[in-house]
C-alpha cells in the first residue's frame, strides 16, 4: 500500500488488512511517503501494534514507485496491490488467492465499490458506479466473471510481476492498466471475478475531485497517445465531448451575428438535460442532497476527465503533470 497525506483513511484500511480471514502467513507493507498531515506518526503507532506491518520509505512519493518498493520489500510469492482510500472484506484474500489458483491468472481483481458517508462523496459514489459517470467498465460496475483487460487493485503473482518489469514509475496514473497491458502482452491473463468488492472512499470535495480527474484524463491521455492499438473507443466519448459541448457554446454566443448559429446551443443545452435526467433517475435513493451534488459532481468528472485526456494528448502535459501525478 502507497501511503502520503492518508491520515483520514489509512487507519481503516490497514485494519481491514489485518482482519483477512486468509489462513496462510501475510504481511502488510507500507510504501509512506512524506507527508504533513500526521500520517506518519500514525503509521508509525500502527506499526508498534502489530508486528505483520512494514514500513518502508518511498522517497519519490508517487504511487507506482511506492509499489514497487513494497513489492520488492515483500517475501512471500501472492502480492495484494491495496490502496490507502479503500478497505477490503474479510475474505478478500482468500478469495483472490483460491481464484489465482483456479484459474491461472497472473492478476486476479475485482469491483471498485464507491461508497460515501457525506451528501458529496455519495454524489461521486454513484457517479463512480453508473455507466454516464466512469463509462460503466466492469471495475466499477460489476459484470461476469472472465479475463479482462484491466481489473481493480490486484491479486499478482510475484513471478509475473518481475518478470513484466513491475510498474512503471514514468506513468503517475493509469499504471494498473499499463501493467496488466504488459501482462497481456507477454502471453498472461488478468482475470475480473465480481466476488471481490473493495470499498472505496471517493474525495471528500469538488476541487479535490477535480484534480484528481483532471490528473486520471492526462495520464489516460498519455496512454493512448504511447499505446494507440490498446486503448478502445470509449476513452476518446469525453475528450469529444468536452469539444462539442465548448464549441457549441461558442457557435451559439456567434448566433448574435447570425441567427441560425444559435443552432449551436443545442449541444450544451443536450447535456445539462442529460445531467439533471441523469441526477434524477440516479441518485433517487439518496435523497436530494446527494442529487444536488450529483449535478455538479457528474460535469466536473466529464469535463475535468476530457480536458485531462486532450492535454496528455496532444503532449501538453508536462508542467501540470509534474504538480499533479503524485499520490493524492
Amino acid at each position: 500500500m502507497p501511503v502520503l497525506n492518508d491520515v483520514l483513511h489509512v487507519r481503516a484500511a490497514v485494519t481491514s488488512l489485518l482482519s483477512q480471514d486468509y489462513a496462510g502467513p501475510f504481511d502488510v507493507t507500507l510504501a509512506l511517503a512524506p507527508s504533513i498531515d500526521g500520517t506518519e506518526e500514525l503509521v508509525a503507532e500502527l506499526a508498534e501494534l502489530d508486528p505483520r506491518i512494514r514500513v518502508v520509505p518511498n522517497e519519490i512519493g508517487s504511487t507506482p514507485a511506492g509499489l514497487n518498493v513494497a513489492i520488492r520489500a515483500s517475501a512471500y510469492p501472492v502480492v495484494i496491490r491495496v490502496d490507502a482510500h479503500s478497505v477490503l472484506p474479510r475474505d478478500y484474500a482468500r478469495v483472490a488467492v483460491e481464484t489465482l489458483e483456479r484459474t491461472g491468472a497472473d492478476n486476479v481483481g475485482g469491483v471498485m465499490d464507491a461508497q460515501g458517508t457525506a451528501p458529496f462523496q455519495r454524489a461521486v459514489a454513484r457517479a463512480y458506479g453508473t455507466r454516464i459517470g466512469l463509462g460503466g467498465t466492469p471495475l466499477h460496475v460489476g459484470g461476469p466473471e472472465g479475463a479482462a483487460e484491466t481489473v481493480y487493485l490486484g491479486c499478482f503473482r510475484r513471478d509475473s510481476l518481475l518478470r513484466a518489469g513491475l510498474f512503471d514509475e514514468t506513468i503517475k496514473r493509469g499504471q494498473d492498466w499499463e501493467l496488466n497491458r504488459r501482462l497481456r502482452e507477454q502471453g498472461g491473463t488478468v482475470w475480473f471475478t465480481p466476488r471481490l468488492r473493495v470499498v472505496y472512499r471517493p474525495r471528500p470535495s469538488l476541487s479535490r475531485l477535480a484534480r484528481q480527474m483532471l490528473s486520471t484524463g492526462m495520464w489516460r491521455g498519455e496512454l493512448a497517445r504511447r499505446f494507440p492499438a490498446d486503448n478502445g473507443i470509449r476513452y476518446f466519448v469525453p475528450p469529444a465531448m468536452v469539444l462539442l459541448v465548448f464549441g457549441g457554446v461558442v457557435v451559439g454566443l456567434a448566433g448574435f451575428v447570425a441567427p441560425w448559429l444559435l443552432l449551436g446551443w443545442i449541444a450544451p443545452v443536450g447535456y445539462l438535460l442529460v445531467v439533471v435526467l441523469a441526477a434524477v433517475v440516479v441518485t433517487r435513493p439518496d435523497g436530494w442532497r446527494p442529487g444536488v451534488w450529483f449535478l455538479l459532481v457528474l460535469p466536473c468528472i466529464h469535463f475535468c476527465w476530457g480536458f485531462g485526456f486532450l492535454l496528455g494528448y496532444l503532449k501538453l502535459t508536462s508542467n501540470i503533470a509534474a504538480r499533479t501525478g503524485r499520490h493524492q
